[in-house]
């Protein structure tokens, strides 16, 4: 009974996109692990996506549905961020606010020891402070963008830090002004917020990869900050009915030959980027296999649909879910074309694979620009007049990281990156740490 009145319980409470409830779910697993009660609070609809939880889990890991409430403007059964086009965004996140009646009442019911929240629910911590529960702000960012991020909000980017110097080297003049609080995006606010109410600012950081920035960001916050390891997924892969398809595929391929594709759950690419995108792979002549998925673009125009339908000579466009990780990790697989999301960086550098670097939105600029710097992969030019890329840029880039001598030193810096990514022990230890300050600091 004494060693059961020790254990935690803990809230956690993700922002309503898949960028953000998985890597929430990797910690909440990790956490449940070390034998702490975890309610991972979400919406119907995904938590029916989430993979099925492993049975020792279950004791500790419960997952709680709290019903979406309608909102005028947004379809019916959209509950993420994948489930609708970008300009609708706003309005799940005022259905998202409409979780705050029942979730406080949830938290009245339960009386956990810690919320563990994202950027979202800015209206949080006034509730959970009048009900004595200390809250924790978990960016599912690393500590680079999360940091930038935050000194770009507040207009607190100094010309020596080092956020200035990574992103600003090549131009000094346009350094960031700081955004006032009429003309700020309202997710800036709902961060600010957010943040400001939390005790704890954790981030899904290592010491070892970004330690100037957990330093940097945690002198500009002024809170206690707390890298919780780079949560890499598990290669010890369960079964998978579309990997033998997959699998048969790529073993037919010479080694290091296949550009690997995916673009998250999050971005939409325009026709104008998917034609230049597939006919940059016609021109540089590599096989690919594309994880296309259906909210990554409309197909409008024809030259797109009749490039899908034809599937290529050369590669495979996958349109139904991919074991990502262990695409990545396969002998075939020469580079990984990607937008930057974190979560893919870290899969792809897990298993020492370089990368391609075409980002389109938010924190993929900052993550490409950090991992540009550390040469484990080569970007797409884009105009300096538009931000577009071209066809010809993204060919120059895939045979730079395939055939030339720059792709051979990421090559090498991928794999030497390798051993810190896909360091489980070390990733462990971050957490142990982590739910050691939360045992030690818990309300009595």
């Amino acid at each position: 009974m004494a060693e059961q009145q020790k254990k935690l319980h803990i809230v956690m409470f993700p922002w309503v996109a898949f960028g953000h409830i998985i890597p929430y779910l990797e910690l909440g697993k990790l956490i449940a692990q070390k034998g702490h009660r975890v309610s991972f609070v979400s919406t119907p609809r995904n938590i029916q996506c989430l993979p099925k939880l492993a049975e020792n889990l279950q004791p500790c890991l419960h997952l709680i549905q709290l019903p979406l409430p309608h909102v005028e403007n947004l379809p019916e059964n959209a509950e993420s961020t994948a489930d609708i086009p970008q300009h609708l965004v706003p309005y799940l996140a005022n259905a998202f606010d409409a979780l705050e009646e029942p979730f406080t009442k949830f938290l009245q019911t339960c009386t956990p020891h810690w919320i563990i929240c994202d950027f979202a629910p800015h209206w949080l911590p006034p509730i959970s402070s009048k009900l004595g529960i200390p809250c924790i702000f978990f960016s599912t960012f690393g500590a680079c963008a999360t940091s930038f991020a935050f000194n770009l909000f507040v207009g607190n980017i100094n010309p020596e830090s080092p956020e200035a110097k990574l992103f600003y080297a090549d131009n000094r003049s346009s350094q960031p002004k700081e955004l006032s609080h009429s003309s700020r995006p309202k997710e800036v606010n709902r961060f600010l917020e957010t943040l400001k109410g939390a005790q704890v600012f954790a981030t899904r950081s290592c010491v070892e990869i970004d330690g100037e920035f957990l330093k940097s960001l945690e002198s500009a916050s002024g809170k206690v900050v707390l890298p919780v390891g780079l949560l890499p997924p598990s290669l010890h892969f369960g079964e998978d009915h579309n990997w033998d398809t997959v699998l048969n595929w790529l073993d037919k391929q010479e080694k290091g030959s296949v550009i690997h594709i995916a673009f998250g759950s999050e971005v939409k690419l325009s026709d104008e980027d998917f034609t230049e995108i597939a006919m940059g792979l016609e021109l540089s002549g590599f096989p690919f296999f594309w994880v296309l998925k259906k909210q990554n673009t409309t197909f409008a125009c024809s030259e797109s649909r009749d490039w899908i339908e034809n599937r290529s000579k050369r590669g495979i466009v996958w349109t139904k879910w991919a074991p990502q990780l262990r695409i990545l990790a396969h002998k075939s697989i020469g580079g990984f074309l990607t937008h930057c999301g974190w979560s893919s960086v870290i899969e792809s550098l897990q298993v020492g694979c370089p990368l391609v670097f075409l980002p389109f939105q938010h924190d993929q600029w900052m993550i490409a620009r950090f991992m540009e710097e550390k040469k484990v992969g080569v970007k797409v030019h884009r105009n300096e007049h538009d931000r577009k890329f071209t066809r010809d840029s993204l060919a120059k880039a895939l045979t730079s990281l395939m055939l030339e001598e720059e792709g051979k030193v990421c090559r090498s810096q991928a794999q030497e990156m390798s051993k810190i990514f896909g360091n489980t022990e070390l990733h462990q230890n971050y957490v142990d740490r982590f739910v050691d300050y939360m045992e030690i600091n818990k309300p009595c």
